[in-house]
Order: C-alpha cells, then structure tokens, then sequence
C-alpha cells in the first residue's frame, strides 16, 4: 500500500488521483495553528507508514505555505517510510534563477537548497517532481540528496487542440521557441521577439505567419500578463483570425487574470497546478483548466510497482 498526503489547497486534486488508484490510499494531516499563528501540524496514523511509500501533494503558493510543508516533508522520513516523492507541479521561485548584480539572490536556488535538506529515505533520496519548470538548469541546484523529475504539461495541450483546425503555434521570445518547439513540430509556427524603443517594450513577430490562422500561445508561466497581451497585439495586427494561450501555471498574482476576460481571447488554458488560481477560474470564459490528475496518476502508478529486488 502506499500513501498519498496533501496540503489543504490539492485536496481536490488528490481526492481525483486517490479515487483512481485502488493501492494508494488518501492519508490526513492535521493543519492547526497555535494561537501565536505558527503550525501546529500532526501526520495522522503515523505507524502505518512504516516501509510504505509515501507521495505529498505540494503547494507552495504563497511564502507562508512553505514554512508548513516543509515541516511535513521533513518529518515524514522519520517515520521510517521506505520512500518519499514529492510532487511540487509548480516551482514558485522559478523566475528568480540566476542574478545581475552582487547582492541579488537567486531564491530558485535558495529553495532548492531547503528541499535538499530533507533526510533521506530507507530506499535513498527525496523525489521531487515539478512540471514545466522555468529554466531547465535549475535542476543543478538540488544536491545530490534530491532526484529531481522534470515534467511537461504540453501534452495536456496537445489533446485538447488536437481537432481544432488551421491553428498556428505562437512563441512569445526564443526562449519558449528553444523550450517548447520540437514538441509542435506538425503545427505551423510563429516566434516573436521584445524589442525596445527607448522606455518602451514591445512584442513583434520575427519569423513565421499567423495571418488567417487561430494564433495559440504557449508560455511555462504567467504573471501579470503583459507579454501575453502584446503578443496577441502583433498576431492580431499580422491578421491572425483568432488568438488563444496556454500556460502551464496561471500565477496571476492580485487577480491579474481579470486583464484577460472579455478582451477577445477565444481561449486561455492552464493547469491547476496553481489550485488557488485554477479554483476562481474555473467557468469562467475563456479560461479552461486542464487538471493534473491523469498525469500524476501515471506517475504515481509507476513509483508504487515494486522492482524485483524488494519483492512485494
């Protein structure tokens, strides 16, 4: 048997991944608070998880969740468990993977650094499995008492797009083009660029022709939304017929999302990996999310078939 925990945010998204795996079963956490407002957690049925596999849905949303979660992550090691994979669909500090000047902090680095410090399993390291990370070197900042597992959503996407007719794939610079690129090599394509005049940023098309076509852009995250809307701006004056976009995770801190309803996007799609975010979307036109589930129950399956050598 194994184990599945979650923070309070996943749990719809475990109770999916949980209902369709018979041999993992949806364990408890209690998150309390003492009264001064640090957490007062407990693992429930802490014994049974002796030389069990166990997996935690991760959320670390907002800088307070992560003081919690890692309390938990840290602790269940010692409860004499025979693995533990984390799964942690969205890396927060992403964005903040390399510095420009002495004294910035790459804080990608810095939470990699407190992953690591997880002790280590009976079988060896933590797992942890993020999707669409925004910079692949970032794997480089976990030691070697961390396996990270790099995952993409596109193929989410893919399905979802895979009837739609005369649809061009749009990349808003020539990092997403690098990142994204072989994986929509039967689609038509279109990379933009930034370019500035003065204080002025703009998005430009600098290779491809989105004119008649329904124009999707694909992106690992978004923020605020900015690009995105500068990049629809260009397609639209390049006479695309309509526009989509896709991101992996739909951050929008401050509601930022609301830059985008009624605006002429036909449709906008993004994972939950963002359970806050995806919650107040769902319905809401043209967002569409497309659940994690499915994806997170391969790999649970996977992790939870015993190799040869342990038995059963």
């Amino acid at each position: 048997m194994a184990y599945l925990f979650h923070c309070p945010q996943m749990a719809p998204l475990a109770e999916k991944i949980a209902a369709a795996l018979p041999d993992v079963a949806r364990e408890e956490i209690q998150w309390r608070e003492f009264v001064d407002g640090f957490p007062n957690l407990e693992i429930c049925r802490a014994k049974r998880l002796r030389n069990q596999p166990v997996f935690f849905l991760a959320s670390f949303d907002t800088p307070a969740e992560i003081f919690k979660q890692l309390a938990v992550i840290y602790e269940l090691p010692r409860l004499s468990i025979r693995s533990l994979c984390v799964m942690l669909p969205f890396y927060p500090t992403g964005t903040m993977e390399r510095v420009e000047r002495e004294g910035q902090i790459a804080t990608a680095s810095t939470l990699a650094r407190m992953l690591s410090a997880t002790p280590i399993s009976k079988s060896g390291p933590l797992q942890i499995v993020i999707y669409d990370i925004h910079a692949l070197q970032e794997r480089f900042y976990f030691d070697n008492t961390v396996i990270p597992r790099l995952e993409t959503a596109i193929p989410l996407l893919k399905r979802r797009i895979a009837d739609m007719p005369n649809v061009a794939v749009v990349f808003p610079d020539q990092g997403a083009w690098k990142r994204f690129g072989s994986l929509f090599s039967h689609y038509p394509m279109v990379v933009c660029h930034k370019v500035r005049e003065g204080d002025r940023r703009e998005v430009r098309i600098k290779e491809g022709d989105p004119s008649g076509r329904h124009a999707i852009i694909i992106d690992d995250l978004v923020m605020t939304g900015g690009t995105l809307r500068e990049c629809r701006n260009a397609l639209v004056d390049a006479g695309a017929a309509d526009v989509s976009a896709y991101v992996t995770h739909g951050v929008f801190p401050a509601k930022s999302w609301r830059h985008f309803v009624g605006q002429g996007w036909r449709h906008f799609w993004l994972t939950d990996s963002c359970p806050l975010t995806a919650a107040a979307l769902q319905g809401q036109p043209p967002f569409e999310v497309l659940c994690l589930a499915d994806a997170l129950v391969e790999i649970l399956a996977e992790e939870t078939v015993p190799s040869p050598l342990e038995g059963p």
